[in-house]
């Protein structure tokens, strides 16, 4: 006899009033509704919760290049400084957004900029003048609308309330695509993450705009992941589930380069450069690389732990792409 499915891990009673208050008597919501609620609800969204998600104490679900330690903030501010150069860097002021609560990239790093600001999730986005506009992980954590290509057509998924008070996945039509795909093809469209590159760049501020994240062009999410790209983890793995526990797991997906680049060009940037984490910091922070090889050359101590971690290809070097513009 085959094994059943382990039984999905439920939603809590105060999400699930959530999902009702918004599903209304449909009693529906698209995935991208459902995923915005799950992360950002005030009373039960899981970005909402006030404990900690980053790390690797435990109850932590994920680690990001910030938990490396201070020398991520050090590359960062090399590579900004190489960008505008030094004269630049000193008129900026250099903004975070999307910021976890209580860290910030650089608490306790030296660094040129006239001032820092620290926008957190529930900030209101307010950019002008002089800026380096940051962020770290931010686009991937924007709800994204799912969809599959079935019987000839797209059809975007949903997540339903069934009878026994449990929730489902369902399909409703997508008209908005009508390039083909292969039957059972999963295009998962991070569409929020480029409203938010649009929103950024219609503000009436100059300077660069820098995004560290993980992504794919649309060519690579439309040919390259037939089983899309949304993910949910959980106590540092990845869940199969994206309807489990919701408000208590990480909800992601890639983003899509090639529409946040437009966003930006469409405002005013320049052309937009992509690199791997790896080639962006050889290329932008080079000689703080070389200082901090060179004074730990003697032994594997944990600021060489960590720029291995953040330059290595098997690890946050290749994982992660920066897209940087200039207006």
């Amino acid at each position: 006899m085959g094994s059943s499915a382990p039984a999905r891990a439920p939603a809590s009673p105060a999400f699930l009033a959530a999902f009702r208050a918004s599903a209304g008597a449909a009693g529906r919501l698209s995935f991208a509704r459902f995923m915005e609620l799950a992360l950002y609800h005030p009373e039960v969204g899981y970005y909402r919760a006030d404990r900690p998600r980053v790390g690797r104490a435990p109850g932590t679900d994920f680690i990001t290049s910030a938990t490396v330690g201070p020398l991520f903030g050090e590359l960062v501010v090399a590579a900004t400084t190489h960008l505008l150069g030094p004269d630049a860097a000193a008129r900026h002021t250099f903004v975070e957004l999307g910021a976890e609560p209580g860290r910030s990239l650089l608490a306790g790093v030296a660094h040129p900029f006239a001032s820092v600001r620290t926008l957190r999730l529930s900030d209101l986005l307010a950019l002008s003048g002089d800026c380096v506009v940051f962020s770290n992980e931010l686009f991937d954590a924007q709800p994204c609308v799912r969809t599959v290509y079935r019987d000839g057509e797209w059809r975007e998924r949903t997540v339903e309330l069934t009878a026994d008070g449990a929730l489902a996945e369902g399909e409703v039509p997508y008209p908005d695509d009508r390039q083909p795909a292969p039957e059972g093809y999963a295009f998962d469209r991070p569409l929020a993450a480029a409203r938010l590159a649009g929103e950024i760049a219609s503000q009436p501020w100059r300077g660069l705009f820098l995004a560290f994240d993980y992504g794919k062009t649309e060519l690579q999410l439309r040919t390259e992941c037939p089983a899309g790209t949304a993910r949910a983890y959980h106590r540092h793995r990845q869940e199969p589930d994206l309807l489990a526990r919701p408000g208590e797991q990480d909800l992601t997906c890639h983003v899509c380069w090639d529409w946040l680049a437009a966003d930006l060009v469409g405002a005013g940037f320049g052309a937009a450069g992509l690199e791997f984490q790896e080639t962006f910091f050889v290329r932008h922070a080079g000689p703080a690389i070389a200082a901090v090889s060179a004074t730990e050359a003697a032994r594997f101590s944990p600021r060489k732990q960590a720029l291995l971690q953040l330059l290595h290809p098997g690890q946050m070097g290749q994982r992660f792409q920066v897209l940087h513009a200039r207006r």
